[in-house]
Order: C-alpha cells, then structure tokens, then sequence
C-alpha cells in the first residue's frame, strides 16, 4: 500500500519540507508517502472564492489516483486518536487500496471533494496552518505504523 498526500497549497517552509521529509524517510518501508502539491485558487479582490475552491476541487480529484481510498481532512469529520488510526491503518491495509489524503485550501474542501471522501478525518478543534496540517499527518502516520508494528516509538 501507497499513500499520497495531496495538497492545496504549495511552498512549504523550510523547517516543514525537513520535517516532511523525515516522516517521508521513515515511513518508505512500511508506508511509502508522496506528496502533492495542488495550487490554490486565485483570490483577491474581484475574484470569486467559490471559482477558487472549485477549480482547486477540480485539481485535486484529478490527481487522486483510480480505486484509491480517500480520507479527506475535514474539522466535521471525526477525530482519531493515534491508537485508532493506527486500527485504521491495519483495516485499510486489509482493503488492499492505496490511500490518497486530502488537504483542501484555505476555505476548506470542495463540496465534490467531500462527496468522493470514503471518510473524513479530523485532526480536532484547533486550527491549524495547512503546511503544518502536512507534518502532522505524516508523523501521525509514522505513529501508526509503528504502534502496528510494535515498536516503541509510541508510549502511551
């Protein structure tokens, strides 16, 4: 199994490209993670935000690749603690599926996007920079697999 992470947004800081990388590092045997990277909709005065969150919509499932399992971040979705992703991780394993998580813009998900979601994941309450939103995810990730695999990266 494969994950993507796709993206709204593009040019990540420094200290969180590093820190994606490592999580992207650690994770290439147990869980090969790519990113990608979506460009956000033109904003600004006199433009359409809904012309924006469409055509990143559009964007984003383009990219999702055929028959993948789609999680999409989402603040109703529900919230995981690391035990249960780690219990999602070993089901969707079982699915046999690639997985494709998806990180809207600014103003959130498309309304297409939802709808193809087969789940939506909550990171909680907080708001949270989208480029930070990458390195949770990933590390998050790494946590689940390690918890699955046994080793003692996580202490409960």
């Amino acid at each position: 199994m494969r994950a993507r992470l796709i993206s709204v947004g593009e040019r990540m800081p420094s200290w969180v490209a590093d820190g994606f990388a490592e999580y992207k590092k650690r994770l290439s045997r147990e869980l090969p993670l790519e990113l990608i990277e979506i460009p956000l909709g033109a904003r600004g005065k006199g433009r359409d935000p809904a012309r924006a969150i469409a055509d990143e919509g559009a964007a984003v499932l383009a990219t999702i690749p055929k028959d993948s399992h789609v999680i999409a971040l989402d603040g109703r979705g529900k919230p995981w603690s690391s035990e249960q992703l780690a219990e999602e991780l070993a089901r969707w394993r079982m699915g046999g599926r690639d997985l494709a998580i998806l990180i809207g813009g600014p103003d959130g998900h498309a309304a297409d996007v939802l709808a193809r979601a087969d789940q939506r994941w909550s990171l909680g309450s907080l708001t949270l920079p989208h480029m930070l939103v990458r390195l949770v995810v990933a590390e998050q990730l790494y946590r689940a697999t390690t918890m699955l695999a046994g080793h003692p990266y996580h202490r409960a």
